[in-house]
């Protein structure tokens, strides 16, 4: 968790409409999961316009760990290798490398130790080690039960065969085991158990890349996935902008009541901040698609809505955002997950919502906002990328924001600060 001594960034106030067009860098989800198949590849990737943030380079720092060759340049290129043990993985704070390479690291001959940032030892990782022990890998648990730290040992190789988890904290859970699926001797059978599961959009995302890259996946039975065993073939790709990053910069656009654009955006996409448009209409916004240019223009009004958002959490802080602005209150469910992520994003939200004035309830999965009067003050990021641009969407109209360590957003937006000085700049 940040301190009350982390630096305070005065959140600029829009000074009128916004005419802007913002290039958002690479999806980072989609980054990582390129990166981890192009670690179990059979040759070599060529990863065009990966995004360089902290997550990114923790995810290829760990890959580098276990002998893979990531040389980072203009684009990304990946050299696969036979993977080491005895070694340590730094997580930092990124979910994706912590769930992602711990089935992983089960193919590396010896152990392999997994830690992470203070805030990271609050993040639920009980479903992948059990899931893992079930496959008949060790994994000794070094500090409080079901998270970090801990130690896969690897064997060169796993079995495989089936598995059941609880994914309802985390889809992460899920994909994990399917990326590496593949090169498990008998393949895997995933099956999830929990009584949700959020963010299905990531694993379609999961099962889409396994399949660009040869592998094959039956995802016709619900909530079951089968990967066979076989070849991952390196891959020559290019990552797409990073949708849910965009949010912050289209939602803007509505509250200054100006026009932002983001060029890149793509037809069709698994990333769950596809569905960002339609939610932003039903809140009173116009967003057009020309090409490959998204634009959303604010036309004056934000309302309030009652939103489902179990498909796309992660951009619920923004929304919330959004919500403290709007003209009647909103109700944002199927979010009971995000107290499991970088922070409790729903008891976060919440504190920082009243803080500055407003009003913000829990529910058991999700938030209730009353818009109330708003006045500045301090804006606390929780080390958490989405906490700090969510207060920077607040302070475009309420004077006096200042969101704490807003360079926790490098976690996936290398720049923020730049990006949205520059938007306003426009």
């Amino acid at each position: 968790m940040t301190t009350a001594t982390a630096p305070l960034w005065p959140a600029p106030l829009a000074t009128g409409p916004l005419d802007a067009v913002v290039a958002v860098p690479g999806s980072k989800s989609l980054s990582n999961r390129y990166l981890v198949l192009a670690a179990l590849a059979d040759s070599p990737s060529l990863l065009r316009s990966v995004l360089a943030s902290r997550d990114t380079h923790l995810m290829a720092s760990a890959l580098e760990t276990l002998g893979i060759t990531v040389d980072r340049g203009t684009d990304w290129r990946v050299e696969p290798a036979v993977m080491r043990g005895s070694v340590t993985i730094d997580c930092g704070l990124a979910g994706t490398v912590m769930r992602f390479l711990p089935a992983v690291a089960a193919l590396a001959d010896g152990p392999v130790h997994f830690k992470g940032d203070v805030e990271a030892l609050a993040r639920p990782m009980g479903p992948v080690i059990r899931a893992l022990q079930a496959l008949g890998v060790r994994v000794d648990e070094e500090g409080e039960p079901g998270r970090l730290p801990f130690t896969v040992h690897g064997r060169g190789s796993v079995r495989g065969g089936q598995v059941d988890i609880d994914a309802s904290g985390s889809s992460q859970f899920v994909s994990g085991l399917l990326l590496a699926a593949a090169r498990f001797e008998q393949g895997l059978v995933v099956r999830h158990t929990g009584p949700t599961l959020p963010s299905l959009p990531h694993i379609e995302m999961t099962v889409a890349v396994l399949r660009a890259a040869g592998v094959q996946v039956d995802d016709s039975r619900p909530a079951i996935w089968e990967v066979a065993p076989g070849r991952i073939a390196g891959r020559d790709v290019r990552v797409e902008p990073d949708l849910s990053n965009a949010a912050p910069f289209l939602c803007a656009a509505m509250v200054t009541g100006g026009t932002v654009s983001v060029p890149g955006w793509p037809a069709q996409t698994t990333q769950p901040g596809g569905l960002l448009p339609g939610f932003l209409e039903r809140m009173g916004a116009r967003t057009s698609l020309d090409g490959d240019v998204l634009s959303v223009t604010g036309t004056g009004a934000i309302h309030g809505v009652d939103l489902d958002l179990h498909a796309a959490g992660e951009i619920a802080p923004t929304i919330a955002a959004l919500a403290v602005l709007a003209d009647s209150p909103t109700r944002l469910r199927g979010i009971a997950h995000l107290r499991g992520h970088e922070t409790d994003r729903l008891a976060a939200l919440a504190a920082e919502i009243t803080r500055l004035g407003g009003q913000a309830e829990q529910t058991s999965d999700g938030l209730v906002i009353t818009p109330r009067p708003l006045t500045g003050g301090a804006w606390r990021t929780y080390a958490d990328h989405r906490m700090a641009t969510a207060g920077a969407l607040v302070g475009l109209r309420v004077p006096g924001v200042e969101v704490e360590d807003v360079a926790t957003t490098a976690k996936t937006i290398p720049d923020f600060v730049g990006l949205w000085t520059a938007m306003l700049g426009s």
